[in-house]
């Protein structure tokens, strides 16, 4: 890069607002028990004004955020970029089986990677509102208390890693490391096998050992809400509570509604139903009328006393058959 484009690029770097973003990393994962179960991901963000703090997002939004700047800046000749298009790093693509939690630490180093390659883009880039409304810290971000963050005692290796000088370690994975101190933003010091040195953030994992008192039960426990849930069949009603770690406020997905009721009443072929005011059956098929139904369930809401953490919408299951017959006031 010329000298004459390196004081430009630092001359926008001075006139960004000092709530911008310049570094984000993963502090740790935090498992959710919503309709579906899903681990989010704990994020330290740094910004240019020097300020700190926590933001959760699931792979989802970091998918939901790549797609709108692939949209807005990709070009489709990577030869030749236009004055609005840049190259934006890849994301990790999407993995549809395996364990859950593991699937989620195997993330964090490619995860971090992007991050910092994503706020390295031209400054032009990261004034976008997409962007910027990512890694913004939101209300509900603010609010919600980690339960513990990885001790940074003792990362582990999660690829193999060759140094390139004597000051660089050389790490296998699965090796713990003994760390000694944060050389910069992307390099730590630490020790393994006898031998220091230096190593890069993006390749370790850290471990976080559960504290004795860490427990579901105890007052630092997650809060949960419930929704109320009905299986019509032609013998009776099978009613229930499902508790989620959610909030009120929360729209699930119809894919995600149909999954748990799928599990909670072990019964696959099933519709998802709410009742109008008139106390009509009607049918969900799609998000749109999962909206509809919590739209409604908020009208009515104060016309129906419920406890203070359930849902105002209710589910009403039934077979894939004739709502008809179920038509009438439960």
């Amino acid at each position: 890069m010329s000298l004459p484009q390196q004081l430009r690029d630092q001359s926008d770097f001075d006139q960004l607002p000092l709530n911008i973003p310049i570094s984000a990393t993963i502090a740790d994962i935090e498992e959710i028990k919503g309709f579906i179960d899903y681990f989010r991901f704990v994020i330290e963000v740094k910004t240019k004004g020097e300020s700190k703090y926590l933001i959760y997002r699931r792979y989802r939004e970091f998918f939901n955020l790549h797609q709108i700047l692939e949209a807005r800046y990709s070009s489709e000749n990577l030869a030749k970029l236009g004055p609005n298009t840049c190259i934006l790093p890849p994301l990790p693509g999407k993995i549809f089986l395996g364990n859950k939690k593991e699937i989620a630490e195997s993330r964090i180093p490619e995860l971090n990677t992007y991050m910092k390659r994503l706020l390295g883009l031209p400054t032009w880039v990261l004034l976008d509102e997409a962007l910027r409304m990512f890694f913004y810290q939101t209300e509900q971000d603010s609010e919600h208390q980690p339960r513990a963050l990885r001790l940074p005692q003792f990362p582990m290796a999660m690829f193999d890693f060759r140094g390139n000088s004597k000051a660089e370690l050389n790490l296998k994975k699965g090796e713990v490391i003994f760390l000694l101190r944060r050389v910069n933003v992307d390099w730590l010091e630490g020790t393994v096998n006898n031998q220091t040195g230096i190593f890069p953030e993006t390749f370790v994992k850290i471990i976080k050992p559960l504290p004795e008192s860490d427990s579901e039960g105890e007052s630092g426990g997650h809060t949960y809400s419930c929704l109320r849930c009905f299986l019509l069949t032609p013998s009776g009603v099978d009613t229930r509570d499902v508790c989620v770690q959610e909030d009120l406020s929360i729209q699930p997905s119809y894919k995600d509604l149909l999954s748990r009721m799928r599990n909670v009443f072990k019964v696959d072929d099933i519709a998802l139903n709410y009742r109008d005011p008139d106390g009509d059956l009607i049918r969900i098929l799609d998000d749109e009328d999962v909206q509809l139904m919590i739209k409604e369930g908020r009208r009515q809401q104060d016309k129906v006393k419920r406890p203070v953490n359930q849902f105002p919408w209710e589910l009403h299951v039934t077979t894939t058959s004739d709502l008809s017959v179920y038509n009438t006031e439960a």
